[in-house]
């Protein structure tokens, strides 16, 4: 392949997720968000998606959606607001596929910001592109 994919950008308030290559914008993807997607996510349970620097660091390809590749949240800076704040932090943010058993009801998740807190692409046969795309270690950064 010609293009590398070297990180990943996501625009919360635009619902998108970009395939960076340099400066391009190699692939680009609607997704749905945590059900409380407003703000950065700051406990276990608040159903935000974390906004900040991370590393797409493991894939899970028998996950329960399809195919997942998990969000370094929390990071050290997480961690201590979290405590300082009397919380657990949360974690197991992911970017992944539908549901397992649920891809032919695709249309029913598009729109909807569905998840506890990952980023959800609605369509898998753009998460199985992701995948083959995106190796371990890639910097993503999720912005509000």
């Amino acid at each position: 392949m010609a293009e590398k994919v070297d990180r990943v950008v996501v625009e919360k308030s635009e619902r998108r997720m970009y395939l960076m290559s340099g400066d391009e914008v190699f692939r680009q993807y609607r997704v749905s968000l945590g059900a409380s997607p407003s703000g950065h996510k700051r406990r276990e349970g608040d159903e935000k998606t974390p906004e900040g620097r991370y590393l797409l660091d493991w894939r899970n390809p028998d996950s329960k959606y399809y195919r997942s590749i998990r969000v370094s949240y929390p990071n050290e800076n997480d961690v201590q607001q979290a405590k300082e704040n009397g919380h657990p932090p949360g974690g197991n943010i992911f970017i992944h596929g539908l549901p397992n058993g649920k891809g032919l009801l695709a249309r029913t998740f598009e729109g909807q910001d569905w998840t506890d807190g990952c980023i959800a692409v609605n369509d898998n046969l753009a998460m199985w592109e992701i995948w083959s795309l995106v190796k371990p270690g890639t910097p993503i950064e999720i912005r509000p």
